[in-house]
């Protein structure tokens, strides 16, 4: 087995809770009293160009919310949407032990809106774990396309085979072998701990 020089990690349901997916719109939509099925067919319409950077969290409020008069503010809305971001405090920890250890370049591969994702980066302090965010908002694509984990590779110079590729979710993880990555499918630390130790990475 080559010897791994590089681990990236998924962001939203590995290192912290997810940022705008499923469970966090329903809260919201939940909070704010708002039709479901009236936002949901707006979503779906933006998601794609929200996640890939081109339009922003404003605009994609503007036409999903706020496109008539609500009875509360955006910033109130806004607020409450990035309070739904949480750690992971074991899988951080993890993260953390790999980075402080030396022995190998840490990135970050994840599908994520360019507010949010700043947001968690510096409100978490991944900027003193990761040395590159692969994000989709900066990248113009997204899982579980190819093209994105090629780009992490060509990014940082490493050959698939020396790197492991941390997600949640199966077809991310699916996608991320495909190219050659070796795989983690993250499920609780104490699995992802010896995961990645029957790969042969050290802590």
């Amino acid at each position: 087995m080559p010897q791994i020089s590089a681990i990236f990690w998924d962001v939203g349901g590995v290192l912290l809770s997810n940022a705008w997916d499923r469970s966090q719109r329903e809260r919201a939509l939940e909070q704010f009293k708002l039709d479901q099925a009236e936002f949901m067919d707006r979503h779906e319409m933006l998601i794609s160009s929200l996640e890939r950077g081109k339009i922003g969290f404003d605009e994609y409020l503007d036409r999903t919310i706020f496109y008539r008069a609500r009875p509360f503010a955006r910033e109130v809305f806004k607020d409450y949407v990035f309070s739904l971001s949480q750690p992971h405090r074991e899988v951080l920890a993890v993260a953390e032990q790999l980075a402080k250890s030396g022995k190998y370049f840490m990135a970050t591969i994840n599908n994520e809106s360019k507010e949010l994702n700043q947001y968690r980066i510096q409100t978490f302090g991944l900027r003193e774990i990761f040395s590159v965010f692969v994000s989709s908002c900066f990248v113009g694509i997204r899982k579980p396309g190819e093209q994105i984990y090629r780009l992490a590779l060509d990014l940082t110079e490493r050959n698939a085979d020396e790197c492991c590729f941390i997600d949640d979710r199966p077809a991310n993880v699916e996608a991320a072998a495909k190219v050659g990555m070796l795989t983690v499918l993250m499920q609780s630390p104490d699995q992802l701990r010896k995961d990645l130790q029957g790969l042969g990475i050290e802590f």
